[in-house]
């Protein structure tokens, strides 16, 4: 079973400026908590135990936001406000150990998930989640999921665990966007939902024309422990930096890459426009705020 995890959560996140210049773009709120919570909690509910952040000086926020506040605790606790203390008691389990490992310098994402090597070692699958990106579930669940996966990232695991060959969490897009994204090129026929397929090839932000497929690789992977010694050799690419997308192609022709094909819908959080419509979705379904947040709502719309 993987257990273990790493979060990139390093970088600048300059799309988010002026909000980030403080604060990480990943303390940015998402109704109640900051988008990183919600990350952690999808990997925590898929079986993860072990999740490695790799951040950066100006990251420390992060870091306190999973750690015990015993002065704010006490406060709590001596006001009766048990509600409120229990919220930050359990942000993760305590079987779930929050690990932070350090990127000097912002090399890229393939230099990022490479120091976490000593912690998760080259002989253990791992899963990357990018945290600029909710995964989210909601519809599916409601509709009642076609798989036996409580999640996707559930399902991306299984697909591992059932194949040993790394995955990529991949999304239907709009062909007009294709060149926004990394596109997979399946191998065979593009998977359902829900499915996995191997891949002969990835394209980084295709023409329109010469895109093999609408489906887009969307922050979510799994892989084996021996794409470390690939990461070390790769050379810098694209923006004079470490790439995870050319240590995964050299692992593709070594042992195959699968294609994940997602059930649920993301949003982008690394630009304001996915947090909006991220508050958006998880506010209108908030289990204390959503009524009043519909209300509210209607009311503006009303206004309209």
């Amino acid at each position: 079973m993987i257990r273990k995890a790493v979060l990139p959560v390093a970088g600048f996140g300059t799309r988010c400026l002026p909000a980030s210049k403080a604060i990480p773009k990943e303390m940015i709120t998402v109704v109640d908590r900051p988008v990183i919570q919600y990350v952690v909690e999808e990997a925590v509910a898929a079986g993860i135990r072990d999740i490695v952040l790799v951040t950066s000086s100006s990251k420390s926020a992060i870091e306190n936001h999973f750690d015990t506040h015993a002065e704010l605790e006490a406060s709590l606790e001596a006001k009766g406000k048990h509600a409120l203390l229990e919220s930050i008691r359990h942000i993760v389990p305590a079987d779930v150990n929050i690990i932070s490992v350090r990127q000097g310098e912002p090399l890229g994402l393939g230099h990022a998930v490479l120091c976490a090597r000593p912690v998760i070692g080259d002989d253990e699958p791992f899963a990357v989640l990018l945290p600029d990106v909710l995964v989210d579930n909601a519809l599916v669940e409601n509709a009642g999921s076609k798989t036996d996966s409580a999640s996707d990232l559930s399902g991306m695991l299984a697909a591992f665990e059932r194949t040993q060959e790394a995955q990529l969490m991949v999304e239907e897009v709009d062909w007009q966007h294709v060149e926004r994204y990394g596109i997979v090129a399946p191998e065979g026929d593009a998977p359902a939902p829900g499915h996995a397929a191997s891949l002969s090839g990835m394209v980084e932000k295709p023409a329109r024309d010469a895109a093999p497929s609408n489906l887009a690789v969307i922050g979510r992977y799994v892989l084996p422990g021996d794409i470390f010694p690939l990461l070390a050799d790769t050379p810098p690419g694209a923006g004079n930096e470490i790439q995870l997308t050319d240590a995964i192609e050299r692992l593709r022709v070594k042992r195959g890459v699968q294609a994940y094909r997602m059930q649920g819908i993301t949003y982008d959080c690394g630009q304001p426009l996915g947090y909006l419509e991220a508050t958006l979705a998880f506010g209108r379904r908030h289990p204390t705020l959503g009524d009043a947040f519909n209300a509210l709502l209607s009311r503006y719309h009303q206004g309209d």
